[in-house]
Parts: C-alpha cells; structure tokens; sequence
C-alpha cells in the first residue's frame, strides 16, 4: 500500500497500458456481469482500448504496490463531462480504489458529470448513487452494443 495510505496512486495512463487495461476491463464486466453478452473478441477490445480509448479519452489509471511491484487495480475514462468507463480489479473492490477514482474525475470535471451504466448492474449504481449521483433517464438497450436496458446518471456539485 502507498506510504500515504491511499488505496491506490493515481497517474495518467500510457499506451503501453492498453495490455493490462484490456485484462482489467474483461475480467471486471466478467464478475460483475456475468449475464451482459460479450460482442467483441478480446483482440477486437484491446484494439478498442489501444486506437479509440487510450488516445481519444482522458484515462486515470490507479495503481497499488501490494508486494512491492505496481499492479493496475482500475481505470477510469473521461470524455469531457462524460464518464465513460471505471473498472476495478475484481480481487479489489470494496478498498476505495473506486472512489478515488471517482474523485478524480469530479476534480477534472467539477462543474458535473454525466454517464451510463446498466440497469441490472446495482453494484454499480449503487456506488454511483452514495457518491452524488441522480438517476435522470432510463433507456431500453437500444442505444447500447449489447442491448441492455441502462440508466443515464448525473452528478452536479451542490445538487
């Protein structure tokens, strides 16, 4: 663990992550939803991450030093306002490492954010919801890749 007792240290993601992100992403939705349909092969995501993700979106990445040695423990992805994606490690969850992320992007979007998730992940909107979030649409999957009902939430600072 950092000396600081951060769960985890935060830095910018580089292009050689798109490796250890694409396993992260995988395992993550793989634990978390075991029900969502995969429409991509992992070569077809770790392409994604690689050409559209990494390059195209502010990604957080944050790291622990269990054991001496960085690992990865989960992501985050902004696009402006927009939180497009936050995955952790599954054999980390519940340590904050969610939360320090989430903290991150309301400091690099403060005036609110906006995102997605999937209805049936409560886990998920359950995070979402203890830390601000307002749930303000709910969609039929027909605007998503796996067409899986999902619900659009807001944070704004103050509400």
């Amino acid at each position: 663990m950092p000396s600081d007792s951060r769960p985890a240290v935060l830095r910018e993601a580089r292009a050689d992550d798109a490796g250890p992100l694409t396993r992260l992403f995988l395992a993550s939705r793989a634990a978390a939803m075991p029900y969502l349909a995969r429409v991509h092969s992992d070569e077809a995501t770790l392409a994604w991450l690689t050409h559209v993700v990494l390059p195209g979106t502010d990604v957080r990445v944050a790291e622990t030093r269990e054991g001496g040695e960085p690992r990865i423990a989960g992501f985050l992805s902004l696009d402006g306002s927009e939180l497009e994606h936050l995955y952790i490690d599954p054999g980390l969850r519940r340590r904050g490492i969610g939360s320090l992320l989430l903290a991150a992007a309301k400091e690099a979007s403060p005036g609110g954010l906006t995102l997605y998730t999937f209805q049936r992940n409560t886990g998920a909107r359950s995070f979402y919801e203890r830390h601000g979030f307002t749930a303000v649409a709910y969609d039929d999957g027909s605007r998503n890749e796996e067409k899986e009902p999902d619900v659009r939430y807001r944070w704004a600072p103050g509400e």
